[in-house]
């Protein structure tokens, strides 16, 4: 990892330069995620976005959306994750994705939800969450649909649809 990178929280400045990079990892397909349902009418970012920059160059980002379980609040939305192909395997997704969880951890944030790969995000915690008992609105492979609890029993408390909470 260059020690050139900083991480630091995504400001309003930095949405050009994000929305770039989502459209080169991810393409135009990117709108029809779940995911993107979900964050549907909540804040464009939350304490817990973040970006690494290499001097002025923004080469990963990654984004935590406020939302409720069920009804209730104190939980977040990880993703999208993007990285900068050119950087990609080096740790900085990583990076980012664990500062952010350690900043949510610390506020009382009590459960974090993707959908992702669980081999990759396993790292962090993430687990499947049991068929049925989170729903997201939008298809998602029930595989995918994973959870990390920063506050034991978490998971086992959480119940129901997903959605964007409001600010």
């Amino acid at each position: 990892m260059s020690p050139n990178v900083t991480n630091r929280p995504l400001t309003p400045a930095d949405f050009p330069a994000v929305s770039r990079l989502h459209a080169t990892v991810f393409g135009p397909g990117r709108f029809t995620r779940t995911a993107y349902r979900v964050r549907e009418g909540a804040p464009a970012f939350s304490p817990y976005c973040r970006v690494a920059m290499l001097g002025e160059r923004l080469i990963a980002a990654v984004r935590f959306t406020p939302i409720t379980v069920g009804g209730e609040g104190g939980a977040l939305l990880l993703g999208p994750l993007a990285v900068d192909p050119e950087f990609a395997g080096q740790g900085f997704g990583k990076r980012l994705i664990s500062e952010a969880m350690e900043a949510a951890r610390t506020d009382g944030v009590r459960l974090v939800l993707l959908v992702g790969d669980e081999p990759y995000y396993g790292r962090f915690g993430f687990r499947p969450v049991p068929p049925g008992q989170i729903t997201l609105p939008g298809p998602v492979d029930p595989r995918r649909l994973l959870a990390a609890e920063l506050i034991p029993g978490a998971l086992a408390r959480s119940c129901g649809p997903t959605a964007g909470q409001r600010a």
